[in-house]
């Protein structure tokens, strides 16, 4: 970007000659005359705002002369904000290249470096980081589900960790993690599936369970989180495996929500305890990466069911059973969105509850069992 060159020195937060400014908070403003941001002045505001700048945007007309050819998607910026020069450049040095989508070289690797050092102490924390890395990085999801993963602050991951370990908590009763991998293993060996795979594998305790039987001959985790990769890769002692049994395994690195043809060719899916940790909004991309593009014969799918969590009295009214759960569905709720989605990919579905049943609450966890027609 030109304006690291020419700017050098004050986007690196030094100054030779008044070393003393560097670091002095000032009233800046800085006019952008044309720039080009899809999605128009919300998604403008949407970058600078949550930085505390106070925004203009005016956006071109095609051409003055004739009006009627109606808006250019160019606008006039202005943001203004008291602040360190080189928080200021660093903002523009990152956001600038958000708005198009376009960068006209290569972008690889080093370009996920690039936006993890400038975005240092500020991209973590901003509301549209995960719109801001795919678009730095030109719409790659290899290297934004780097970036993405990597973006996560320690306190992310440990309170990520903490719920986890509630959850665990609270289930502990019923040993009803143990029931739940059971059940998904039992209706994986049910189908005669061989090469299975475990999508949002976590820690990989479905895995460990599937490698203790020779029935299936390869077994891939894919997970969004880097960290729970190298975890899953300690506990299940891949370095010290025999090469055939090791074979066995793989682990990945990669999202739920975006195509990826790695995960073509299986012959059954296990999502266990996953979709409830996606926001709504983005069940249909996962819907379509499972069901459409991956297709295997058969998904075994497990999340809670809410009615049961009345039953827990250490649980307060209306709360959820994880922090990170985005939602939780009744069993009519579960039913109704599997249905549906059967229907649309040529699935038929049938249900099962794992744990133990409440004769008015039916049982903890709701399981679908996807089958092609």
């Amino acid at each position: 970007m030109a304006a690291a060159q020419v700017f050098c020195s004050a986007l690196h937060g030094k100054c030779k000659d008044r070393p003393d400014l560097a670091d002095e908070k000032l009233p800046l403003e800085s006019r952008l005359d044309v720039l080009p941001a899809r999605g128009g002045e919300p998604v403008v505001r949407a970058m600078f705002e949550p930085l505390g700048y106070e925004v203009e945007a005016v956006r071109h007309p095609l051409d003055e002369r004739f009006p009627e050819w109606g808006d250019s998607p160019y606008f006039a910026m202005t943001i203004r904000k008291t602040t360190t020069l080189s928080d200021l450049l660093t903002h523009l040095y990152v956001l600038i290249p958000v708005f198009d989508g376009r960068k006209h070289y290569f972008v690889g690797d080093d370009e996920v470096e690039k936006l993890l050092a400038k975005g240092a102490g500020w991209l973590a924390d901003h509301p549209a980081k995960d719109d801001i890395a795919r678009r730095y990085l030109r719409h790659q999801p290899g290297l934004y589900r780097e970036a993405l993963s990597r973006l996560m602050t320690e306190a992310e991951i440990e309170d990520d960790e903490a719920a986890e370990a509630a959850e665990e908590s609270l289930e502990t009763s019923l040993s009803l993690n143990d029931r739940r991998l059971a059940a998904v293993a039992g209706e994986l060996r049910a189908c005669g599936a061989k090469r299975v795979l475990d999508l949002g594998c976590s820690e990989g305790k479905l895995i460990r369970e599937l490698l203790a039987d020779k029935q299936f001959e390869e077994v891939v985790g894919l997970d969004v989180s880097v960290r729970a990769l190298e975890i899953a890769a300690r506990r299940l002692k891949l370095d010290r495996l025999p090469d055939r049994q090791a074979g066995r395994v793989k682990l990945l690195h990669g999202s739920l929500l975006y195509r990826d043809a790695r995960l073509a060719g299986f012959d059954a899916a296990a999502v266990v305890e996953v979709v409830e940790h996606l926001d709504p909004p983005r069940l249909t991309a996962f819907e379509r990466v499972l069901f459409e593009f991956a297709r295997p014969a058969t998904v075994v799918l497990t999340t809670p069911n809410r009615e049961y969590n009345e039953t827990w009295e250490s649980l307060p009214a209306g709360e959820f059973r994880h922090a990170d759960h985005r939602f939780e569905w009744t069993r009519a709720e579960f039913q109704t969105w599997a249905t549906s989605v059967a229907g649309r990919f040529g699935y038929a579905v049938r249900f099962v509850g794992v744990g133990e049943e409440h004769v008015d609450l039916g049982s903890p966890t709701q399981m679908g069992v996807f089958t092609k027609s």
